[in-house]
């Protein structure tokens, strides 16, 4: 008689009791710790639905309309004075509507911040037709103030791209010397020209 090819078996582990195994008696079994919610409404899982804003109908975000507020961010401020563009008669012309630029309190901070090199951008932040909001979280980050009722005019691309995930906020941006806006509410009310 010849040798027996005797091969190694990889990947053979020991076969172990498990904590749930069907072998194990009730008494024995390890009792699962997670609770089941009780749903109060008692149909669906409301967990599960995103909440969208009041406001929206379908991607139409009803609270916009003239006058349009335009949240200001500091590089669009930088990027318009670059351009040689008056940013609020600019504005009125990109929209052909009355505008009321806003800037939020932690803008304003980051443009003090700037310094000697930027004076020119803290004195029209400091003009008497910008609205000032105040801010409510926490730190000096203008990025992290977001509006739903607002344009955000913004030439940062990590901003524009967080505003594109929420729905039913147009971006106004600037490029070849002039004010553009991305999706802006058509009015179906109103003529087309």
């Amino acid at each position: 008689m010849g040798k027996q090819n005797k091969t190694r078996k990889y990947a053979n582990m020991r076969r172990m009791l498990s904590v749930r195994g069907q072998r194990l008696k009730e008494k024995d079994r390890l009792k699962s710790k997670k609770k089941e919610k009780k749903n109060p409404i008692g149909i669906g899982d409301s967990s599960r639905v995103p909440q969208r804003p009041s406001c929206l109908f379908f991607q139409y975000n009803t609270q916009l309309g003239p006058p349009y507020h335009i949240l200001v961010d500091t590089n669009f401020i930088n990027f318009s004075i670059k351009a040689k563009l008056g940013l609020v008669q600019s504005v009125m012309d990109c929209l052909y509507a009355k505008c009321i630029p806003c800037i939020t309190d932690c803008v304003m901070a980051e443009t003090e911040k700037l310094g000697q090199k930027y004076q020119v951008a803290l004195r029209i932040t400091k003009d008497p037709r910008f609205q000032l909001l105040p801010c409510t979280h926490k730190g000096t980050y203008a990025d992290d103030c977001l509006h739903k009722c607002h344009i955000m005019a913004t030439v940062d691309w990590d901003l524009k791209r967080r505003i594109c995930k929420i729905p039913g906020v147009p971006i106004m941006y600037v490029s070849n010397h002039r004010y553009n806006i991305e999706r802006m509410p058509v009015d179906y009310g109103a003529p087309q020209f």
